[in-house]
């Protein structure tokens, strides 16, 4: 915001810092963020472009940290051709009343995509392919996430339609913290996910890491950046551990410990990242952070996630598909609502329940109907 109203360097960081409580180095940091984002953003139309979330609700477990709409995929697995087809029944909706504006991104997240069978993926990017026009898309991410869920079929079948980003996320390298947090996988097959990506010709692999996970230290954050630096991803999220009331951990009511060495490791992943070439280009926090501190996305020049700073910025209408999805409209004009409230921002949230969803599909579509395109 005050890059866009003229403030300068100085004039923004003496202010930043004074009223914000914000120490310099981070105001700084957010400085500089804000400059590629902007940078980015210049990229899009923001009158007559939209982009387009698609929500997965299942994953291969639940991790214990996570306070995300999803269900463990073997409590729904016979019901996840159900979801797909109503998923695309409300995705060809979508589709029709947006075919006069411009698609700009994608972005398939969850939940974890990739629990869809090679089959279902097929099925899901194929109605996406012949329902929507790339035209005018900059960026398809999926975020495959879970490595218990890549295989080489799922990543051709990516490849093959193409989308042009991914995540093969760790949160962290030591096999005794995936194992407390009930990632159901080993370290190598986060190589192996990884490795069979490169080698399908994937040049835009994204990995997330979280900074405080329970019993780890410094020294075991270090020790999964070091990894992770062997891997050279393209782009690094960085997450502070946020522990919500959802979540399995924040229902036992988990104390994390949060010293020091927490703030070791934000500033080491800061380090690794610029040794990997990577620079930040967004940031955001969120509510129960450990230590007070904040999420950053590191990325080559030419690899950030447009996506993730649309969804932060809310400068570009963002319609969403699936159980749990939510629909940001940006209009315009500000209009008055019911209530008084002026905003040019409105907000269609689709149920959460997966039954639900499925069962009242066509109630989710016409609540977008009212608003697509005003």
């Amino acid at each position: 915001q005050k890059l866009e109203e003229g403030w300068d360097y100085e004039a923004y960081l003496s202010w930043f810092q004074n009223e914000m409580k914000v120490s310099k180095e981070k105001a700084a940091l957010a400085w500089e963020i804000a400059g590629r984002e902007k940078q980015l953003l210049n990229r899009l139309d923001y009158e007559n472009g939209y982009s387009l979330y698609v929500g997965i609700p299942f994953c291969p477990s639940v991790c214990t940290y996570c306070s995300f709409s999803s269900g463990a995929l073997a409590d729904w697995k016979d019901r996840v051709e159900e979801y797909v087809d109503a998923l695309c029944k409300e995705l060809t909706f979508i589709a029709e009343r947006s075919k006069d504006k411009k698609l700009n991104t994608i972005y398939i997240g969850g939940g974890t995509p990739t629990t869809l069978s090679a089959e279902q993926l097929e099925c899901l990017l194929s109605c996406i392919d012949q329902n929507f026009s790339r035209e005018f898309l900059l960026e398809y991410t999926v975020e495959a996430g879970r490595p218990d869920s890549i295989t080489r079929e799922k990543l051709q079948v990516m490849k093959e339609f193409p989308v042009t980003r991914i995540s093969v996320n760790p949160q962290t390298m030591n096999q005794k913290t995936l194992d407390i947090i009930g990632r159901r996988h080993t370290v190598e097959d986060i190589r192996k996910a990884f490795a069979d990506a490169r080698e399908l010709g994937f040049d835009n692999i994204n990995m997330d890491l979280i900074a405080g996970l329970p019993g780890e230290t410094a020294e075991d954050m270090r020790d999964t950046l070091c990894q992770i630096e062997e891997l050279s991803p393209d782009s690094l999220t960085v997450h502070a551990l946020a522990i919500k009331r959802a979540a399995k951990f924040g229902q036992e009511q988990r104390k994390i410990d949060l010293h020091s060495e927490i703030e070791q490791m934000v500033e080491e992943s800061a380090r690794a990242a610029e040794r990997m070439g990577l620079v930040p280009y967004y940031l955001y926090r969120q509510k129960n952070i450990a230590g007070n501190f904040e999420n950053v996305g590191y990325a080559k020049v030419d690899k950030a996630g447009i996506y993730n700073i649309l969804i932060m910025e809310e400068k570009q209408t963002i319609l969403a598909a699936g159980a749990g999805a939510s629909t940001k409209i940006v209009l315009p004009e500000k209009i008055r609502l019911d209530n008084g409230r002026e905003t040019n921002l409105i907000r269609i949230e689709n149920v959460k329940n997966i039954t639900e969803y499925e069962s009242r599909i066509d109630e989710m579509i016409e609540r977008k109907g009212e608003w697509l395109w005003r």
